[in-house]
């Protein structure tokens, strides 16, 4: 007898439908998992044995083949035990295979029965309710989880039989209530008020905030750089329903959902001696890297100089294009990867103040080839901090905080959401060249201050777009249609200084 159940295989951050398709014939007990499996989904065999056994169920004496189909799709996890065990059911005649259909299921088994959780919840709830399927049986813990996609119904089982008792029509969940997302970040201990002068780095955070932009901050140590960058998640905008969604969906698959839907934009900062795989994705399954866990957020990277070349260089096509490639087995695997880059590094290797610094000329050259020109070309807004007065430290009055910043850079997105309305982007920073071209505009004398520049040769193809990408965010901010000359030349002021792009 031949029974055939729906499942899905998680492929990056999305998934993909397999076909679980189980034949039982006469002749010596075996079960036998076809498929391209890997050990993990291999073992399945024992533990669907004993979870039915366990369950007050009958495992069939008989010769067990199940195929997971398509069959050049490596299939990784347990996730496929759930669907191996109800085809199981269906085809040793315990199940009707007339009730399994519009039905997908995923979940791990335990040896007594009991259903766990699984990662990617989101994306296989995604998947299912794309390829038309409008029911999804799942673990209970992910059932919340799941609920967050419209348009398919979710059924949270915790055990093997209550499966059974589901299909079967004798047993039915209560309905999971996922969590809305919230319009209004969480409140946060870190406020920008913590920051005493950095008149400039303040400025430079507020307009990355408002525009989505790159941003590298040079000082020596002490003077406030990880302090800002760490209040930079408090004047970001909270994210939109559709971006929470992308949000919840990588962190489901990465295993770091908490069952509800995400609302506030993620900041990760990984450690400066993560490799390339770890920074952009990769392995043998191929995983999100930290880019890609910070998508829509902020990924922080401090002591930039002292990641290795090879992760730093392999950040140049995601920042350019907001998502990452990964090629395994001659397939390819996308990550997305529209995450803001903030950045931190010293003046010089020693790290010491200016009035200690030893370091020589070729020092210091040495120390800033270690970023290349086409890195530090796709950062857009770069601020030099300077050892405050010791005045500064300890001067009282009024001081603006994170909440000031977040309004004003709130009020900015929403005049880019609606300017971008038709263009499918969420912010300045998102915009390629073309709407560029489009949506940015020049007074003639702010054209006339940017020709001088391009003149000057202080300026790449590159650079040219994301200076005029930033002039739009500082015109945002201050609710000017078109980009004024003084717009243009703050833009200006925040690009990287030509010795340090010599240098490197």
């Amino acid at each position: 007898m031949l029974a055939s159940v729906a499942t899905f295989a998680i492929e990056g951050v999305d998934s993909r439908e397999v076909t679980v398709e189980v034949d039982s014939r006469r002749g010596l007990p075996a079960f036998t998992i076809v498929g391209l499996p890997d050990p993990a989904v291999r073992e399945a065999r024992e533990r669907v044995r004993a979870a039915l056994l366990n369950s007050g169920l009958e495992f069939p004496l008989r010769r067990l083949t199940a195929n997971l189909a398509p069959a050049h799709l490596r299939k990784a996890g347990p996730s496929f035990d759930l669907a191996l065990a109800v085809a199981v059911l269906a085809g040793s005649g315990q199940l009707p295979c007339s009730d399994l259909s519009g039905y997908a299921v995923c979940g791990e088994l335990s040896l007594g029965g009991l259903v766990r959780p699984i990662e990617g919840a989101v994306a296989i709830a995604h998947g299912a309710r794309s390829v038309g399927y409008p029911r999804l049986i799942i673990p209970v813990e992910n059932a919340a989880e799941a609920a967050l996609v419209e348009g398919i119904e979710v059924f949270g089982v915790p055990s093997l039989d209550r499966i059974v008792a589901l299909l079967r029509g004798s047993w039915r969940p209560d309905p999971p209530r996922a969590r809305p997302v919230s319009s209004v970040p969480a409140p946060e201990d870190l406020d920008l008020t913590d920051v005493r002068g950095q008149a400039d780095a303040k400025r430079a955070l507020e307009i990355a905030a408002a525009g989505g932009h790159n941003l590298l901050m040079i000082g020596p140590p002490g003077v406030g750089k990880t302090m800002l960058a760490r209040r930079l998640p408090g004047i970001l905008p909270p994210p939109s329903v559709e971006e929470s969604l992308e949000i919840t969906r990588i962190h489901s698959v990465a295993g770091l959902s908490g069952r509800t839907l995400v609302s506030q934009r993620p900041f990760r900062a990984p450690h400066h001696t993560v490799s390339a795989s770890g920074l952009v994705g990769g392995g043998v399954v191929p995983r999100p890297g930290e880019i890609t866990l910070a998508h829509r957020g902020v990924l922080f990277l401090d002591e930039l100089a002292e990641f290795s070349r090879t992760a730093l260089e392999a950040l140049r096509q995601p920042l350019e294009e907001g998502r990452v490639e990964i090629v395994r087995g001659q397939r390819s695997i996308v990550f997305p990867a529209a995450a803001m880059l903030v950045a931190a590094c010293n003046n010089c290797p020693c790290a010491r103040s200016p009035d200690d610094c030893a370091c020589t000329a070729a020092d210091r050259a040495r120390y800033a080839a270690r970023l290349s020109h086409a890195l530090l070309d796709r950062i857009d807004l770069v601020c030099r901090l300077e050892a405050g007065l010791p005045s500064a430290a300890t001067a009282s009055g009024a001081r603006s905080g994170s909440a000031v910043a977040r309004g004003r850079a709130l009020a900015a997105r929403e005049r880019q959401s609606r300017r971008l309305v038709e263009s499918g982007v969420f912010c300045n920073a998102g915009m390629d060249a073309r709407l560029t071209r489009r949506y940015v505009e020049l007074t003639p004398s702010a054209r006339s201050r940017l020709v001088e520049a391009q003149e000057g040769g202080s300026l790449t193809g590159r650079g040219h777009d994301r200076v005029l990408r930033i002039a739009r965010t500082i015109a945002d901010l201050a609710a000017r249609p078109q980009i004024e000359p003084s717009d243009l030349d703050e833009a200006l002021g925040f690009r990287l200084g030509s010795g340090m792009r010599a240098a490197a």
